[in-house]
């Protein structure tokens, strides 16, 4: 089942909803409590109840029920909880626009209407922006400034983003890279749309009409969809005529199109001078409009690329763009390579793209209004790469890596740099290219960076040694974070003097033995706050110890320990009762580290993984895998575990999983001595509802006992366990469990074994193996699995596939296991051994029972080994309307197609996707695909016989994707010359080694 919420009939009726549910607002009652906690949160006034609730109430029942009216409306009433501010809101005329019951945009308006001046201009240009865009506080308020409504001193004094999160208008939200963003809801942006509608237009729906556009817009953006037609490319081509493009000061094209789009819109906007905002996505140079180079006055640039491409490059014309302040190059996935005069934008403030972009700006010290330069590569050949470039760029923040610095030949040229004045730089990392090299004793005491700094690598730093402002008297009093890698130092630095440090990775320190109190620049007063500790490639460390009784350590979230293959102490050994915040440990190859304690020592520690040789255990939140491990387990710690997987351990039992309390998922291999015939009948796993066991050499008696302690399994799962029978009894297959809806059987051999093969006539009450509930069933290359009798009684499938079953025959056969079916796999390998596929036999009963008449059997995809079973116009004619996927697949005996398979393979007019799998014996493809008015999809995989393709003129004009894959060597390069023919279809060709 898939649940779809739109605001839109249309959507429901295009997706083919049954039983559609219309949400109407909350209960007035239930409503008006929540809007007084958008209002008030946990805490009313004293005077409320008495003064202003009466009013509170009538403005509450204007909002309909809305929880974003609520949100929004009492993000307003928060600020004044005056009588008269309140009864100002309730007396609004805006009230009576309502164009219906359900319209809550007059109570949108009126909170934007109370924001302030600034506040509703910012709001106004997320109209631009596509639905569901992530703002990003350094984009948007650039393109603020970039249009003039902010003032550049604004961009790190204020955050608007955050006055429009407290007044209800935004969401915040946070990305895969742990970095804030914000979102709006789509009422919210109609809104937007709605108060900027004279100065700004979004294009983002195929029929839009160029009459419709204001000739006053000044702000333009398009949303490219996935469709076009020749009325979108007219209405496209008329946008020069309706728009003043000399006055256009903002362009945003979201999305990639095609080249018959980029011509039009390069056309449309060849008279543009006047932007200050350009977003664009091209597929080449040649994509961009054609007075681009004109575009002097442009502030804010985004420039994004469909595809890798090494051969694509920035336009040569991009240092021309003086006024440049912020240019976005994040997405762009051509060469690296720059101007070689990019250097000339001298006002850029921000440059967002790759640390290897930013490693090829040549005399970057010109661009001294530069907040961010990820990477810096110091190059003894080649003008505009020494260090004294970045001695230029004082506004600097960010995280700065300088790489190579074995090139830096004396202190005088490091002291260029001026580090040490860099107040905004946040990080730095000095790193040399290898461990061998040697630095004058005093560059690194050259690099000395300014007191702010939060966080410091240096890696690979040669034979130099510790510098000064390091390994003496601290300078960085405020130091968060520092990893150090690759030295040959013989101390390290007095962490007593860095209090403010929470993460240190020690990486590849030669001759360090002993990491603790009295060694290492370690004392007991070191360490204090320290959240996250690395140790890596440390060959030589054999020990690392505590402060017994001390807070040393005792802040610890995180320790990862990898490859100290001396290591045989840490702490956490000693004494894990101290380590009461750890969340994370990570232990991987330190072969000399055993004994852990019970893990995870407490409920804290979510997130777990030690590694070495054959043996595993990892724990991270809701999973828990353990493979030939035989360390303690605290399954009591672990409440929130859902999925397990076992892999031949022996000491964890079933009682010990009954702790699990949010299991629902198992999956055991290798493992038999878990499984025992003196199982306890106590034992009951009630929340498991997937199991799946794998490579046990489990019997049927033993197997019934196990089944008895998941009695709420709606997924079982078996594979590879060739010694077990399911039993022919009351209790002794699956019909027991009642709730089962699903079920994989792959190579056991002799799964129904025991089973009577029988004709289903008089055998109605048989005991079956599945139980009835059943909807899913899979099973594959089981020579046991011999009449399709043993389906019998499961006519609630709506997915059946089997596969490799060499003896399986028609015996026994009831149509009615077809009724509900949408997936149907029927591939059993009979021609490898000279027989016939059953497919035309099962398809033949079906159709003499008439269930294809009646309205069943409507397959939305189907997979077969037999061409002449499913071409047939009876057959066809009765899937042409459901009918999506179709695959031939193990086609052994058949060489060509009939005139008559030929044209009922027409008749799947619904057909999205057509394949054909290891035919090694055919020798062509029907030569007619045209009538195939839906297929999207053609696949050819292994069929080394078949030497051309269907014309191109012969292709459905639907079709997208072509993907031929280990075929004849002509058929190959008749793929390959198809690739660029339209750009609407793409052609995927692969050649496996072997050809």
């Amino acid at each position: 089942m898939v649940l779809v919420t739109t605001r839109f009939p249309s959507i429901a009726q295009m997706v083919k909803t049954t039983d559609p549910v219309e949400l109407h607002g909350l209960e007035p009652n239930e409503f008006f409590k929540f809007f007084e906690t958008c209002i008030f949160g946990n805490s009313k006034p004293g005077h409320y109840e008495d003064d202003s609730i009466d009013v509170a109430r009538a403005i509450a029942n204007k909002l309909k029920g809305s929880p974003l009216a609520a949100n929004t409306v009492g993000r307003l009433l928060k600020k004044n909880y005056s009588w008269e501010y309140w009864l100002g809101v309730l007396e609004k005329n805006e009230w009576k626009n309502a164009k219906d019951y359900d319209d809550i945009m007059p109570s949108l308006k009126i909170s934007y209407d109370y924001l302030p001046f600034l506040l509703k201009k910012c709001f106004s240009y997320f109209s631009l922006f596509p639905e569901d865009y992530k703002f990003y506080n350094l984009e948007i308020t650039s393109f603020w400034i970039a249009i003039g409504i902010l003032d550049s001193s604004c961009q790190d004094n204020n955050n608007y983003l955050e006055e429009l999160v407290d007044n209800g208008f935004l969401i915040k939200g946070v990305d895969n890279s742990n970095v804030q963003y914000y979102v709006m809801h789509d009422l919210l942006h109609e809104l937007s749309r709605n108060v900027s509608s004279q100065e700004c237009f979004n294009i983002s729906s195929v029929s839009f009409s160029a009459d419709n556009i204001p000739r006053s817009i000044r702000h333009l953006s398009i949303t490219i969809k996935d469709i076009y037609n020749k009325f979108f490319d007219e209405e496209l081509g008329k946008l020069k005529g309706m728009i003043d493009l000399k006055n256009l000061r903002t362009l945003m094209i979201f999305g990639f199109h095609n080249a018959r789009i980029a011509n039009i819109l390069k056309d449309t906007f060849e008279e543009l001078k006047g932007l200050r905002v350009l977003f664009i996505a091209i597929n080449s140079p040649r994509s961009l409009p054609n007075s681009f180079s004109k575009l002097i006055h442009l502030q804010h640039l985004k420039i994004s690329s469909l595809y890798s491409s090494p051969e694509m490059t920035l336009p040569s014309t991009l240092s021309r763009f003086y006024h440049l302040k912020f240019l976005d190059l994040e997405d762009w996935n051509g060469s690296t390579k720059l101007p070689r005069d990019i250097s000339r934008l001298v006002n850029l403030c921000h440059f967002h793209s790759s640390k290897e972009i930013h490693s090829n700006i040549p005399e970057v010290g010109k661009m001294k209004s530069l907040h961010e330069l990820k990477e810096f590569h110091v190059k003894k050949e080649g003008v505009g790469f020494e260090l004294r470039e970045l001695g230029e760029l004082a506004e600097l923040g960010g995280e700065l890596r300088i790489c190579n610095i074995e090139n830096v030949s004396s202190k005088g040229e490091a002291t260029a740099a001026r580090l040490k004045n860099k107040k905004n730089l946040k990080g730095l990392k000095l790193v040399g290219s290898t461990v061998h090299h040697t630095l004058d004793d005093d560059i690194l005491d050259g690099l000395q960076p300014h007191p702010n700094l939060r966080v410091l690598g240096i890696i690979n730093p040669g034979f130099s040694p510790c510098p000064e402002w390091l390994c003496g008297n601290i300078t960085m009093k405020k130091l968060q974070g520092l990893h150090l890698e690759g030295l040959s130092w013989g101390i390290l630095p007095p962490f007593e003097q860095l209090s403010h440090l929470t993460s240190l990775t020690l990486k590849n320190i030669a001759g360090m033995c002993v990491f603790g109190p009295g060694s290492s620049g370690v004392t007991e007063r070191s360490f204090m706050h320290l959240k996250t500790l690395e140790f890596m490639d440390m060959p030589g460390l054999v020990k690392w110890v505590g402060e017994p009784n001390s807070h040393m350590f005792s802040m610890l979230e995180s320790i990862k320990l990898v490859n100290c293959p001396l290591l045989n102490l840490f702490p956490f050994l000693e004494c894990s009762d101290r380590f009461t915040k750890l969340c994370s440990l990570y232990v991987d190859t330190c072969p000399e580290l055993s004994q852990f304690p019970p893990m995870p020592h407490t409920s804290t520690l979510t997130w777990i993984l030690i590694r070495n040789a054959g043996s595993i255990v990892r724990y991270i939140a809701k999973e828990l895998n353990v493979e030939g491990y035989n360390g303690a387990l605290a399954f009591r710690n672990m409440d929130k575990v859902e999925v397990v997987n076992i892999v031949g351990v022996s000491h964890i039992s079933l009682s010990d999983l009954q702790e699990l309390n949010s299991l629902r998922s198992i999956h055991f291999k290798n493992c038999d001595d878990m499984f025992s015939a003196e199982l306890d009948d106590n034992i009951v796993l009630h929340s498991v509802q997937n199991l799946w066991i794998h490579e046990l050499f489990i019997t049927g008696e033993l197997f019934s006992k196990v089944l008895k302690c998941f009695p709420a399994l709606s997924h079982l799962t078996i594979t590879k366990c060739k010694r077990l029978e399911l039993l022919p009894v009351e209790d002794g297959g699956l019909s027991d469990l009642r709730l089962l809806q699903a079920f994989t059987g792959d190579y056991c051999k002799k799964l129904f074994s025991r089973w009577p093969m029988g004709e289903v006539g008089g055998e109605a009450h048989a005991i079956k193996p599945f139980p009835s509930s059943l909807r899913e069933l899979d099973i594959s290359y089981e020579p046991s699995m011999q009449s399709m009798g043993l389906l019998s009684n499961l006519t609630s499938l709506t997915s059946l596939s089997l596969r490799g079953c060499d003896r399986l025959t028609m015996d026994g056969f009831n149509p009615l296991i077809t009724v509900n079916l949408k997936k149907f796999t029927l591939d059993t390998w009979y021609q490898l051994q000279g027989r016939f596929s059953i497919v035309g036999d099962l398809l033949s009963e079906i159709a003499r029972s008439k269930l294809m008449h009646a309205g069943s059997f409507e397959l939305e995809e189907l997979i077969v080994d037999s061409i002449s079973a499913v071409l047939t116009a009876p057959i066809c004619s009765h899937l042409a309307a459901t009918l999506h996927k179709l695959v031939f697949i193990q086609v052994q005996w058949e060489t060509t197609f009939t005139d008559e398979q030929k044209q009922a393979l027409q008749l799947l007019t619904s057909l999205k996707h057509l394949e054909f799998r290891f035919c090694p014996n055919l020798q062509c493809l029907p030569q007619w695909l045209r009538g195939l008015s839906s297929l999207k999809s053609l696949v050819i995989f292994r069929c080394k016989k078949i030497l051309c393709l269907p014309p191109k003129e012969n292709l459905p004009i639907s079709l997208e994707e072509l993907v031929v894959e280990a075929c004849s060597p002509e058929l190959i390069e008749q793929a390959i010359n198809l690739k660029g023919t339209s750009p609407w279809f793409s052609v995927y060709v692969y050649v496996p080694r072997e050809l």
